[in-house]
C-alpha cells in the first residue's frame, strides 16, 4: 500500500468510526466504545507508519480535482512533509488516549455515543487540516472543528456555564474566521490557486500583490482559533466542558490548527515584515498576560487553560521570527505534556471532589491517593516549566534561540525588532510559567488539613494513558538530535547562553513562589473556606460538573476564591484582582460589542413588533372591516339588488351628463 493511500486512511478511519458510532449508539450501545477507540488507534498506527516512510525527506504530494469552479480550481490534495506527518502522529496518539480515558470518565453518561462520535469527527477534521494540500479543503475542516468544539464544550448543557462557554467559543472564533475567509480568497486571487505548493511557489517569485493585507487578515483567523490576544478569551471559559475534551482541544486540535496553518504558509507571512512584527507583539502580549492570569486562577483547569494560551504565544513567537521548525517542535512537545496535565487534572478533580486549588490546599494526602496522577503531573509540570531534560526545555529553548538569532541579526527572515520582542517576552514568560506551575503543584499536592477520603483506585483507563503520554513528555526532547530531518533539517539544539539564562530565571520564578507559599501557608489553617467538594465516589464527569456548580455557588465566580493563603495573591499584589478576571477583557468586550449588539437587536425587535407589525396588522384590520361591510350588503333580497343596480346606474348617468356639460362649457 502506498504512502499516499495510508495517509488518506488516517483521517478517513476516525470519520467512519464517528458515523458508525452514531448509527449504532441507540440500537447496539455495546459497540460504541470499540468504535470510538479502534478506528482512532488504527489511524495512530498508520500515522506512525506514514511518518516513518516519509522519513523527513522530500514532501509527498497527491491531488485530484474536487470540483471545477470556472476560475480557481479546488483540489482534494495531500501534502506530506516532515511537519505534517509528525503533527498527525501527535493528533492521533492524543485522540486515542482521550477516547480511552473517556470510556471511564463518562462511563455512565447517557450522551456518550454522540460525545464519542464528535471526538472522532473532531480528530478526523484536524487530521485533514494537517494533511491537506488545498486551502479550501482546509477551511472546511477548520469550520468542522469549530462546530465540534461548540457541541463538546457544551456537553454539560444543563449547566449555565457550559451553555455560555460553548456559545462564546463559537462566536469568538467565528469573529476571526470572517477576515480569515476574506484573506484566503485574496490569497487565491493573487496567486491563482488554493493549492499550498502553488501558493508558496508564487510567493517565491514575488507573486503576492498585497502581502501585508493578506497576512493580517489571515492572522485574525489564527488569533481566534489558536486563542491569541485579543481573541483568546473563549479558551478559559471552555473549561466548562469535560476534561478529556479540554485535553483534546489544548493538546492536539483546535488551538494547534492556527499555529500549524501559519507554519505551513510561513513564506506568505514572511513576505511582510510588518505582519511579522504584529505577530511578535501579539505573541508577547499573549505570553505575559496569560502567564499573569494563570498565576491568579483558582480553578485548576483554568490555570492550565491560561498556560496553554501562554505556550501558544511561544509558538507564535517562533513563527514571528521566521522559524517554523521551533514552532512545530514546541507544538508537539507541548501537546504531549499538556495532554498529561489535563487528563491528570481530571483524576485530581475526581479524587478531591473539587476543582478549587484553595480547597485542595486544605486537604492532605491527595498525592498518596492518586500516585499515578501525582507523578505524571509532576513530570508534566517540570516539562511545562522547561526544566531539563524534559521535552519542554528543548522545545522552549528552540524558540528562544531562534529569537536570539533574529535579534542579533544572524537570521534575516524577520526584523530584529521582532526578535528582541520575543526574546524579552519569552524570558519574562519563563518566570511566570515556573511560578504558576509551582503554585499549582504546591496547592494541589502539599495541602494541609483533613485527610482526603479514600474512594478506591482510579480506573485503569484513566491512569494508563497518563503514563503513555508521559513517555514523550520525558523523552521527546532527548531525541532532538535525531529528528532534525523532519524539521527541514534545521538544528533544534539549545545554545549555552539562552539555556543558562532561561533555566536561571525559571529557577528564580519557582523558588520565589515556593517562598511565598511557605509564608502564606500558615494562613490556611486560620482561614477555612466553605465546603465545595462534590461526591468523589460518583462518575468522574458528574463530579466535575458538580464541582463547577459548587465553586460558583461558594465563591460567586469560577475563576477566583477569597483565599489569603494563596501565594499567587501575595506575588501579584494589587495586580491580582485584574489578573483573575483576565484583565477585564470580557467586560471591555461586553461594553464595546455585546451591549451595542444587544441594543441594536432590541431596536430591531421594537421596529418589527411595533412598526412593521402595526402596518401588517392594520392592513388586515382594514380588509376585515371592508369584508364586514360588504358582507352586510349581501341580504339575499332580489328587489334590493335590483334597486341598488338602478341607483348605481342612475348615479353613473348623472355623473356622465355632468362631466359632458363641464367639458362642453370649457
Amino acid at each position: 500500500m502506498t504512502t499516499t493511500t495510508l495517509a488518506a486512511l488516517v483521517p478517513l478511519l476516525p470519520f467512519l468510526g464517528a458515523l458508525a458510532g452514531l448509527a449504532v449508539g441507540r440500537t447496539a450501545p455495546g459497540f460504541v466504545r470499540p468504535l470510538a477507540i479502534l478506528p482512532t488507534l488504527t489511524a495512530a498506527v498508520l500515522a506512525v507508519l506514514v511518518a516513518v516512510r516519509q522519513g523527513g525527506g522530500r514532501a509527498i504530494d497527491a491531488a485530484t480535482q474536487l470540483t471545477p469552479t470556472g476560475s480557481v480550481p479546488i483540489d482534494l490534495a495531500l501534502h506530506l512533509d516532515g511537519f505534517a506527518v509528525l503533527v498527525a502522529v501527535l493528533v492521533t496518539v492524543v485522540a486515542t488516549c482521550v477516547q480511552l480515558y473517556s470510556t471511564a470518565y463518562l462511563r455512565d453518561d447517557a450522551r456518550y455515543p454522540s460525545y464519542a462520535a464528535l471526538v472522532s469527527l473532531f480528530t478526523s477534521a484536524m487530521l485533514l487540516v494537517v494533511y491537506s494540500g488545498d486551502l479550501m479543503v482546509l477551511l472546511v475542516c477548520w469550520e468542522i472543528m469549530g462546530i465540534c468544539s461548540y457541541f463538546l464544550v457544551g456537553h454539560y448543557w444543563e449547566t449555565p456555564e457550559a451553555r455560555a462557554a460553548s456559545l462564546k467559543a463559537f462566536l469568538v472564533t467565528k469573529l476571526g474566521d470572517v477576515p480569515f475567509l476574506i484573506g484566503l480568497f485574496a490569497l487565491a486571487a493573487d496567486t491563482g490557486s488554493f493549492r499550498i505548493t502553488k501558493i508558496l511557489a508564487a510567493v517565491t517569485t514575488g507573486g503576492l500583490d498585497h502581502p501585508t493585507l493578506i497576512a493580517l487578515l489571515l492572522l485574525a483567523g489564527v488569533a481566534g482559533k489558536s486563542a491569541q490576544f485579543p481573541l483568546h478569551t473563549w479558551l478559559p471559559d471552555a473549561m466548562a466542558g469535560p476534561t478529556p475534551v479540554s485535553a483534546l482541544i489544548h493538546a492536539a486540535t483546535m488551538v494547534a490548527a492556527g499555529i500549524y496553518f501559519v507554519a505551513r504558509l510561513l513564506p506568505v507571512f514572511a513576505a511582510s515584515g510588518a505582519a511579522l512584527v504584529v505577530l511578535a507583539v501579539m505573541a508577547a502580549v499573549t505570553m505575559i498576560g496569560s502567564g499573569l492570569a494563570a498565576l491568579a486562577q483558582d480553578d485548576i483547569k483554568r490555570v492550565l487553560a491560561y498556560s496553554t494560551i501562554s505556550q501558544l504565544g511561544y509558538m507564535s513567537g517562533a513563527l514571528a521570527v521566521g522559524d517554523r521548525g521551533a514552532a512545530v517542535f514546541h507544538l508537539i512537545s507541548h501537546g504531549a505534556f499538556k495532554a498529561v496535565l489535563f487528563l491528570a487534572a481530571g483524576v485530581v478533580i475526581h479524587a478531591a471532589g473539587t476543582n478549587s486549588l484553595a480547597a485542595m490546599s486544605r486537604m492532605s494526602g491527595l498525592a498518596r491517593r492518586i500516585p499515578d496522577a501525582y507523578w505524571t503531573m509532576t513530570v508534566a509540570l517540570l516539562a511545562l516549566a522547561a526544566i531539563p531534560p524534559f521535552a519542554g526545555f528543548f522545545s522552549k529553548e528552540a524558540v528562544l534561540v531562534a529569537a536570539e538569532h533574529t535579534a542579533l541579526g544572524d537570521r534575516t527572515v524577520a526584523p530584529a525588532a521582532a526578535g528582541w520582542t520575543i526574546l524579552i517576552a519569552g524570558l519574562l514568560a519563563a518566570v511566570l510559567t515556573a511560578a504558576y506551575a509551582v503554585r499549582l503543584w504546591l496547592l494541589a499536592f502539599r495541602g494541609r488539613g483533613a485527610e482526603v477520603p479514600d474512594h478506591g483506585g482510579q480506573p485503569l483507563a484513566m491512569t494508563s494513558v497518563l503514563w503513555i503520554l508521559a513517555v514523550p513528555t520525558i523523552g521527546f526532547g532527548l531525541a532532538v538530535g535525531m529528528i532534525g530531518d523532519w524539521f527541514d533539517g534545521h538544528a533544534l539544539t539549545p545554545s549555552l547562553t539562552t539555556a543558562v539564562l532561561s533555566t536561571g530565571v525559571t529557577l528564580v520564578g519557582g523558588l520565589v513562589t515556593y517562598g511565598a507559599w511557605r509564608h502564606t501557608t500558615a494562613l490556611a489553617a486560620r482561614t477555612p473556606l466553605g465546603a465545595v467538594a462534590a461526591h468523589p465516589d460518583a462518575e468522574p464527569a458528574l463530579v466535575e460538573a458538580e464541582a463547577m456548580t459548587s465553586h460558583t455557588a461558594a465563591y460567586g465566580t469560577i475563576a477566583d476564591a477569597p483565599d489569603p493563603a494563596d501565594p499567587g495573591r501575595l506575588l501579584l499584589g494589587p495586580l491580582h484582582r485584574h489578573a483573575v478576571t483576565g484583565f477585564h477583557l470580557d467586560a471591555l468586550y461586553t461594553a464595546l460589542f455585546v451591549r451595542p449588539v444587544q441594543g441594536a437587536a432590541r431596536l430591531v425587535r421594537f421596529l418589527d413588533r411595533e412598526v412593521v407589525d402595526t402596518y401588517v396588522n392594520g392592513t388586515g384590520t382594514v380588509t376585515r372591516l371592508l369584508g364586514t361591510a360588504v358582507r352586510r350588503a349581501q341580504t339575499g333580497n332580489v328587489q334590493t339588488y335590483v334597486s341598488a343596480l338602478l341607483a348605481g346606474s342612475l348615479v353613473l348617468a348623472i355623473a356622465a351628463v355632468v362631466f359632458a356639460n363641464v367639458n362642453a362649457g370649457s
